[in-house]
């Protein structure tokens, strides 16, 4: 028997998995995903406070239904574990994010009209988006999962997350342009525009990468059956349940200082508006910098050193929760403290151990029993989505009641971050506990085994 030109052309590339060149057609996608989620959650947000003079607590509420409704992505991971194609749910989920983000940009000509349908109607377009959202990611990290060699998950996952957040940072800087003078139409065309042109980007990325080999060996395991006996599954392993607590802890930590971080320093360090928005993008930068470490080292050495991953998720988790207690000691010394120094220490940090963890989750999506990568995938999204609604909040709150119950801005900030630096280091603890595993034995004989297929 002999192999043909084809077959080993094949080989190679179950052997390898996606090309770096098919990685980055993915990034564009979650890029996409970026461009009209940034225009919901930020752009959308200020018109409603300073152009409609809404009270701040409603689009935080609406932000809060769209990261509840994510609570629904096993279900969208489990469509396309069963169904005949993901490429479908990635692109159908990212047209209707679309549609309902222009549906929500439209309802501030009816807030003006009428608060109370304006309210509904933002309703159930946030709804929309949180399902779009639900199912065009999760099912996006699942045939990256399926399609990405073990030892370029790392870099795979630094790839999509660092044009995500490229996607972010061109779409405000389009937005700010195009929205001057402020309109309201002018904000539904340029949503509109910006979802068509993000929809045809994300229709040419993917084209083809579903029939690409699959790099997890799907030999000995069993096709998905039944949501409810994925969800068995998944909640029967205890590396899946391990890596669903250290998510949800982990990402409330991380998410819990978004909202805090500008008031501390404008409050202790008397910075002004300008200068803690170019602070904010310090951390980003530092973000920026620790995906980009671990992507570059885990394309370099991961294959040679299969736990590095973990180390970048602990030491992340760690330097994370440093960085925070010498935010905490910084309030009572304040102004006296290199803030810019640590903030971007903090944001290095937490960009390492963040993508990290991504890199785990795709390794660990294809440890079941059965194909069952959207559902796990779907279940460590929707622990993400739980904590990012709950960590905004929960900062808030904590900040509000220590101001009150003190008195005093600095001990308040203090007990807030002192907070986080303990569930960081919490998280690093669960951590440790997860045994990121190499490919399974079979998968690789799966490989490399003669081909029995005849010559043509």
């Amino acid at each position: 028997m002999f192999r043909t030109a084809a077959n080993h052309r094949e080989h190679h590339q179950t052997a390898n998995g996606l090309s770096w060149f098919a990685i980055v057609r993915l990034g564009l996608i979650q890029a996409s995903l970026g461009s009209i989620v940034v225009l919901t959650n930020s752009t959308l947000n200020r018109v409603m406070v300073v152009e409609l003079s809404l009270a701040a607590v409603i689009p935080g509420l609406l932000v809060g239904i769209h990261y509840a409704i994510q609570l629904s992505r096993p279900v969208w991971g489990h469509r396309s574990d069963v169904g005949s194609s993901r490429t479908a749910w990635i692109l159908g989920g990212l047209a209707l994010l679309a549609i309902s983000g222009t549906a929500a940009a439209a309802t501030t000509f009816l807030f003006e009209a009428n608060f109370y349908v304006g309210l509904v109607a933002a309703i159930a377009a946030y709804t929309l988006i949180g399902v779009g959202i639900g199912a065009s990611g999760t099912c996006l990290l699942a045939l990256m999962a399926a399609k990405t060699a073990p030892e370029r998950r790392a870099s795979a996952a630094t790839i999509t997350w660092m044009l995500m957040i490229a996607g972010i940072v061109v779409t405000s800087i389009a937005t700010g342009i195009n929205l001057d003078p402020y309109t309201h139409s002018r904000l539904v065309a340029v949503t509109a525009i910006t979802g068509l042109v993000v929809l045809c980007v994300s229709a040419l990325a993917i084209a083809g990468i579903e029939k690409k080999p699959t790099v997890i060996g799907d030999k000995d395991r069993k096709p998905a059956t039944s949501f409810q006996e994925s969800i068995k599954e998944v909640l029967n392993d205890p590396e899946a349940r391990l890596l669903t607590l250290f998510i949800f802890m982990s990402m409330l930590a991380y998410s819990t200082q978004d909202l805090i971080l500008e008031p501390f320093a404008g409050l202790l360090f008397g910075m002004s508006p300008g200068e803690t928005t170019k602070l904010s993008g310090t951390q980003h930068g530092g973000v920026f910098f620790g995906m980009a470490v671990v992507g570059i080292a885990g394309g370099l050495f991961s294959k040679r050193k299969p736990g590095l991953i973990k180390f970048f998720i602990v030491a992340g988790c760690l330097g994370s929760g440093l960085a925070l207690a010498f935010l905490s000691l910084a309030a009572s010394v304040a102004p006296a403290w290199p803030l810019e120094a640590n903030i971007f220490a903090l944001g290095f940090m937490n960009g390492a151990f963040a993508v990290a963890a991504v890199g785990t989750m795709m390794v660990l999506a294809g440890a079941g029993k059965s194909s069952n990568e959207g559902v796990r995938m779907g279940v460590w999204g929707a622990a993400q989505a739980v904590s990012f609604g709950l960590g905004g909040v929960a900062g808030t709150v904590v900040l509000t009641l220590g101001r009150w119950s003190t008195g005093n801005d600095a001990t308040a900030f203090t007990l807030v971050f002192a907070l986080e630096a303990i569930l960081f280091l919490m998280s690093a603890l669960v951590a440790l506990r997860i045994g990121v595993k190499p490919v399974p034995r079979r998968d690789t004989e799966a490989h490399t085994a003669p081909s029995t297929v005849p010559a043509e």
